[in-house]
């Protein structure tokens, strides 16, 4: 693309129209935009359209974003890993060249918007070329620093620092590696003493500004470059200390302490953001400081004691305020990491105890009017930051943490300040419940949130009070208030505390409280039903002491009909339609109770509906697999109790199951096909004609295209195969399902699912069936072998050929084989069967792979020939080995390198439903003993030719598995003679 005139205009008028309102003209302009992309220097004009000054700066923003966008999908010529997915043309040499010539200086001058664009773009071109293919690039960005420097240009400064904050985020985080460290060498020989420089030449300028009372706005662009230059120290000292910043450690420490104890009133006094702009310039001091306490401490500790009374005093003062939460979690942080190192003395005293409690931890735990707010407001986000598990560092998890650190070492102390300071918040409470109520919050969040998990365990204690005494005298008045919607934070918290300590309760007084649990999933309160639910759902999973459930369908029945109302009356609720909480107790409710035909009816009948509302917008998948989980288990637990319900759940069901797949919703399609599979599976046959529509939907080519829907679809086609074997010998049925086959087992993604569908094909039709076709399947199967086999597919092969032995004859097995090809079953036999028996796994596949591999070996005429007894010997070999030796003794498995090209067009992923899920049937229940069956049938064998076989073990068995099978032998009281 050439820059002229007409270029300038055609992207003129293509950016104003990305910037309409109507979505015509604004497709239009795109796919114009696309086209053009695809020519030569495109990104060199769009630079040049930005960089020109008679074009109106929307329209400039609108080319430098298109422009970054642009650098980011071709600047690398790196091929994409997917097959059969057009790769966008790259970027010319000539032109990268070119851009790299123009953009710093373009980006330097541009106004704030485009110059952040501009500098995301650079640092896109960074990840890849720099520093090795873009040489020029730091000395020309330290040049340009030096001279925005001398000129007091912040403007100019804060574009160069934030451009070199993004080249060197790389440095953190990363593993060290030869390649990196020099990179680091690099960066830091060019840019160490120039960020220095600039970075004590505005402390002096901060320094001037405050002391004579200057100006926000003067201040406001010294501060953001102190806190650019800070990011960027952080980037380049984390791997390791380099010897520049050792060597003036003085002179970085002494300005990072200052702006700890410092206040700059033009700023924080000011109104606006300038207190926020104070406070991340402070909390990037804080991560710094906490960098070096962890990685270089004995090069730091000479500064410690003086960063330790500067962040305790700042933590005082910002503790109060709500609106500085970013800074006290960072500088809690560095006094945590203090607290577990050799210099935890610092806070040995008791006073300095008790002042950290009074003036850091209590202040930071007690809730303030923005906790308020969020639990009111957004009760998914107050969760995420609240509940057990959760990693996010909130202020009030944070300053727990910190009395977590210094108990590692002053537990004694820590534990007898905090239990006091519970009971004097809980002394408080009682003193004005209704004004006081959140001392009550705060005594139960720290026994909550100072709680140990023992180790390999669930059991969570704690030593700050005893918890039965606490949990009867605190948490149950709560539980038990009338009220559901009275002091909603409190009852949350009760709940919360009965969830966590749920393990110690003991079962009467868990018992005394469930009704009032249930109660509470009556409250208004999204927080209190969503953590009543929860605690429902966890309790039903506690174990005895024998590891079986501790509450069990007896427990839950005189009020399950009563829980079950008031759960699908939260789901009633408009912020709780799509509650997860909920629909998981719905969940486990259904997998524990016992199941009558009065709860049945109204569970399907509420799940039907809640279904159907998903269907018009599935956004949340958490929720939906719970619901799905749900209706399986519902649909199992009841069916198989009273089979007379299925014909009641397949009119509630189907109407629903037909809409998506009427819809093609394409989130629900895997959950459908396996709800339809197991509705099939609990009919007896023969099958009602809807199904039949839907196995003729299942037979069509277009329906196999999504892999996402292929397991379910595969599962769903299993259960047809199954329960109707005659209506798939009819019609040309067989032969679309064995296409289906062919398809599925000539990818790496699927060849597994294509096995199944043939298992369940062999299983279910007999010989005179399958016969016909028994020669293009096992021409399917050798070309697969032949060109592109796996450890996968080879096992699955042989489990293949086991099923098939077992249920239809050796002799037809060889017979078929054969005729494909003239002896082909002996070099299958060699090359395949005999050397990887032994990676066979699982319980079922191994008993029928051994049984079908001995029975080959006593029933086929052609391997007792005597010519063939190395053959014959090597066999029971690899069945030795299979039985007699442990699994991680004989698998040396290496896993199969995915197919990315299968995943094309991917859609809805997989996701299995337990309760949906395929019973594993045994095709051999007849023989239990596969070890005694090899041991019998050699013994009975070798009685008809005496002395010929202990020869053939004795040539052809490894050492070890002829003393197993001597000691199968003995075990089984038989011989071989």
């Amino acid at each position: 693309m050439e820059w002229n005139p007409e270029t300038l205009q055609f992207l003129s008028q293509c950016f104003l129209h990305t910037l309409s309102p109507y979505p015509e003209p604004r497709r239009r302009a795109e796919a114009s935009l696309l086209e053009a992309a695809d020519r030569p220097n495109y990104g060199l004009a769009v630079l040049r359209l930005v960089s020109e000054p008679t074009v109106d700066e929307p329209l400039r923003l609108a080319a430098a974003v298109n422009f970054k966008n642009h650098l980011r999908s071709r600047w690398s010529s790196e091929l994409s890993p997917e097959r059969n997915v057009p790769t966008l043309a790259p970027i010319s040499d000539p032109e990268k060249d070119q851009i790299k010539a123009l953009i710093v200086p373009l980006m330097l001058s541009s106004a704030p918007r485009i110059q952040s664009q501009l500098s995301e773009a650079l640092a896109v071109i960074g990840k890849h070329d720099f520093p090795k293919l873009w040489q020029a690039l730091l000395p020309e960005l330290r040049s340009s620093l030096e001279k925005a420097g001398e000129g007091s240009d912040y403007a100019t400064v804060n574009g160069i620092l934030n451009t070199v904050n993004s080249l060197f985020n790389k440095f953190r985080y990363q593993y060290k590696t030869n390649d990196l460290l020099l990179d680091l060498k690099y960066c830091l020989d060019n840019f160490a003493e120039p960020l220095l420089k600039i970075f004590k030449r505005t402390a002096g300028l901060i320094d001037n500004v405050a002391n004579s009372g200057g100006q926000a706005v003067i201040m406001r662009p010294l501060i953001e470059s102190q806190k650019l230059c800070c990011r960027i120290f952080y980037s380049l000292n984390f791997q390791e200390l380099p010897e520049f910043f050792e060597d003036h450690m003085g002179e970085w420490m002494g300005e990072f302490q200052k702006y700890l104890t410092v206040k700059y009133p033009a700023l924080e006094d000011g109104g606006g953001d300038g207190l926020a702009l104070v406070d991340e310039l402070r909390a990037a001091v804080c991560e710094n400081i906490s960098l070096y306490m962890e990685k270089n401490e004995e090069e730091f500790q000479g500064y410690l004691g003086g960063f330790v009374e500067a962040v305790w005093n700042l933590l005082v003062v910002v503790s109060k305020s709500s609106s500085r939460d970013g800074l006290t979690v960072t500088a809690i942080k560095f006094l945590t990491t203090v607290s577990t190192s050799v210099h935890h003395t610092l806070f040995a005293r008791d006073d300095i105890l008790q002042q950290i409690c009074q003036c850091i931890v209590i202040p930071n735990v007690m809730l303030r009017d923005d906790d308020e707010e969020l639990f009111e407001m957004n009760y998914v986000e107050f969760i995420r930051r609240d509940m057990e598990g959760s990693d996010l560092d909130t202020r009030r998890r944070i300053a727990c943490e910190l009395l977590k650190g210094i108990a590692t070492n002053y537990k004694e102390k820590v534990t007898q300040m905090v239990s006091s300071q519970i009971q004097t918040s809980l002394v408080t409470y009682s003193e004005n419940p209704a004004a006081n109520w959140k001392h009550k919050d705060c005594a139960i969040y720290l026994v909550v949130s100072l709680a140990t998990k023992k180790a390999g365990g669930t059991l969570i204690s704690t030593d700050l009070v005893d918890v039965e005494s606490f949990f009867r005298s605190v948490v149950v008045p709560e539980l038990q208030n009338q009220d559901v919607n009275a002091f909603p934070m409190l009852k949350a918290g009760a709940l919360k505390f009965f969830t966590m300590f749920r393990n110690q309760i003991s079962k009467p007084i868990a018992m005394a409280l469930i009704p009032d649990v249930v109660r509470l999933l009556g409250s208004e309160s999204s927080v209190v039903h969503s953590y009543a639910a929860s605690c429902i759902e966890k309790l039903l999973l506690v174990k005895d002491d024998g590891g079986k459930a501790k509450y069990v369908s007896s427990d839950i029945s005189p009020f399950l009909l009563v829980l079950m109302t008031n759960l699908f009356s939260v789901l009633g609720k408009a912020e709780s339609e799509e509650n997860p909480y909920v629909m998981k107790c719905i969940m486990r409710v259904l997998g524990v109770a016992d199941i009558s035909r009065e709860v049945a009816s109204p569970c399907i009948t509420g799940l039907t509906s809640v279904l159907n509302k998903v269907c018009e917008n599935p956004k949340n998948p958490i929720f939906n697999h719970y619901l799905f989980e749900a209706v399986a288990i519902l649909v199992r637990r009841s069916c198989e109790k009273d089979q007379s319900l299925i014909s009641a759940f397949e009119a509630s069901l189907f109407p629903s199951l037909q809409l998506i797949l009427a819809r093609d919703v394409t989130e629900f399609l895997p959950y459908a096909f396996q709800l339809i599979a197991q509705l099939v599976e609990l009919n007896r046959p023969p099958i009602p004609q809807h199904y039949m529509q839907i196995f003729e939907i299942l037979l069509l080519p277009d329906s196999w295209k999504k892999s996402g829907n292929v397991p379910a679809l595969v599962r769903l086609l299993q259960a047809f195969l199954q329960k109707a074997p005659h209506e798939l010998n009819q019609e040309g049925r067989l032969a679309q399902v064995l296409g289906i086959f062919n398809k599925l087992v000539s990818s790496h993604s699927t060849d597994e699912q294509g096995f199944y569908v043939l298992n369940t094909v062999i299983e279910n039709l007999g010989y005179d069936v399958i016969a016909p076709y028994m020669g293009h399947i096992w021409a399917s199967l050798f070309t697969r072998l032949q060109n592109n086999r796996t450890v996968k597919f080879v096992k699955s092969f042989l489990i293949f050929m086991s099923l098939f032995l077992v249920k239809h004859g050796s002799q037809n097995l060889v017979d078929s084989m054969n005729g494909v090809q003239s002896n082909i079953f002996p070099v299958i036999l060699e090359q395949f069967w005999i050397p990887n028996l032994k990676l066979i796994t699982g319980s079922i596949e191994l008993k029928l792979t051994s049984v079908a591999s001995t029975r080959l070996i006593f029933e086929t005429q052609a391997l007792l020939d005597p010519a063939n007894s190395r053959l014959w010997g090597k066999m029971l070999d690899s069945i030795v080995t299979l039985l007699s030796r442990p699994e991680q003794d004989r698998v040396e498995e290496e896993p199969d390198v995915p197919d990315f090209a299968d995943n094309v067009g991917y859609g809805a992923t997989f996701v299995h439903l337990y309760s949906a899920g395929k019973k594993e049937e045994d095709p051999l229940r007849d023989i239990r003993d596969p070890k005694q069956f090899l041991v019998a049938s050699l013994a009975n064998l070798s009685t008809l030719s005496p002395g010929r076989y202990p020869q053939i073990i004795s040539a052809n068995l490894d050492p070890a598995n002829q003393a197993a099978l001597v000691q199968l032998c003995s075990f089984y009281n038989l011989s071989i003679v």
